[in-house]
Formats: C-alpha cells, sequence, structure tokens
C-alpha cells in the first residue's frame, strides 16, 4: 500500500530533464460535478501550496466541528503552525484549528456502500472518484514500533493523489464514514485502485484522545 504522500507532487517538464512525471496534470479521480449534498461541500476544505513555478502539493481536510478539521499527518506542511492543535503517533491524522465551517453527517461504512471520494487536483479544482466499499477493518502495518496497529476501511474507486484527508461519503446520504490515507494499485478493483481510508468513528475517537476539553478550538 502507498501513503497518497507526502502529498501528491506536481512535477513539469524541465529541459534536458528526466525527472517529469506529467507535462499538465498529475490529477486522479475526475472533475467533481458538485458535492452530494451542501453539507459536504461546506465541511470540505482544500490544501495546496504552490513550490516555485514548478511545482506544487496538494491534499484536502475535512471539518470534524465548527473549529476542528482533519487531515492526513503527511499533509503537516499544508497546514500553517499556528493552526496546528495535534499529530497523532498511531494514525496518519493530524488536527488543526478551522473556521466556521458546517460539519457534515457521519455513518457507518457497510460492504458494497456505494461511495464518493473527494480530493484537490493539481490544477487547485475539486476531484472526486466513486467507488463501493469492499472491506471492512482491514489490517494495515503500523506506523512505527510501538505504534498501535492499524484498520483500515478498504474502497475501490480511481483516485489517489491529492485525495490524501479527503473525505469518503456515503454516495446517497453524504453522511462522511471516512477519510482517505492510502492506496495500493489493483487491477482486479473497481477503476485499479484499492483505496484505504480511516473509518469515521476512529479518526473522532483520536479527536477526542488527542484533544482534551481544555484544549481551545480557536
Amino acid at each position: 500500500m502507498q501513503r497518497i504522500g507526502a502529498p501528491a507532487r506536481r512535477v513539469c517538464l524541465a529541459a534536458l530533464s528526466l525527472l517529469c512525471l506529467c507535462v499538465t496534470d498529475c490529477s486522479a479521480g475526475r472533475p467533481s460535478q458538485g458535492f452530494v449534498n451542501a453539507r459536504v461541500m461546506n465541511a470540505y476544505i482544500p490544501l495546496f501550496q504552490r513550490r516555485m513555478l514548478l511545482f506544487g502539493i496538494w491534499g484536502a481536510a475535512v471539518a470534524l466541528t465548527p473549529n476542528v478539521a482533519v487531515t492526513n499527518d503527511h499533509n503537516f506542511y499544508l497546514i500553517p503552525a499556528d493552526r496546528l492543535i495535534a499529530r497523532s503517533r498511531d494514525y496518519d491524522l493530524l488536527f488543526f484549528r478551522t473556521e466556521s465551517h458546517e460539519p457534515p453527517e457521519f455513518g457507518n461504512a457497510d460492504i458494497g456502500e456505494q461511495v464518493v471520494a473527494y480530493g484537490e487536483g493539481s490544477g487547485i479544482d475539486v476531484r472526486e472518484a466513486a467507488g463501493a466499499v469492499s472491506a471492512l477493518n482491514e489490517f494495515v502495518a503500523p506506523r512505527c514500533e510501538g505504534c498501535r496497529d492499524q484498520r483500515a476501511v478498504v474502497y475501490d474507486a480511481n483516485a489517489g493523489e491529492g485525495f490524501s484527508g479527503g473525505p469518503v461519503v456515503d454516495a446517497a446520504t453524504g453522511a462522511v464514514i471516512g477519510i482517505t490515507f492510502g492506496f495500493k494499485d489493483d487491477k482486479s478493483a473497481q477503476g485499479g485502485r484499492r483505496m484505504y481510508a480511516y473509518d469515521i468513528a476512529l479518526v473522532l475517537e483520536e479527536m477526542r484522545r488527542l484533544i482534551s476539553p481544555q484544549t481551545p478550538s480557536r
């Protein structure tokens, strides 16, 4: 399995260079046709950073409360230092301050559930990828020695770079069921990729564990 990051890097053609991965567009998924509902739209947070003229990195985040959002920890350099609240050791999760976002509804993942994942493209545009949940509680190797074992919700979809930290939502209701953190290419999967996400219940539990009631959210 590959982490979707460091967040997707845009490497454009330079004279006499063989380092180019793409010339015009490195975006995964397809241009979004619009969010499932207004609450997902209001909770979604794009992350992007221009690196000089030819390079950029991008990812996504989602508000969990009106003032606290989550993304992948490997997106940490896309988050201003004064916004950072907490970084998880055990999971690829980072929590940061945001302002006046309406949190989405949350739901449970089920096998076969039709989902839509959202992320950012290299053109600073919202991307989406439709798919279906294919596994629950799949084992993922710990992030470090002594870290907890990780369990993932797996959904098959043509997502990838730029979707790191973005929400996975029920296609019918718009309830957020997970936060994308990695992928593995698999020709047998819908869209050719197996996408890995943290169950939203785990994300909320980790938020509550790391952010005590005394921690200011703004």
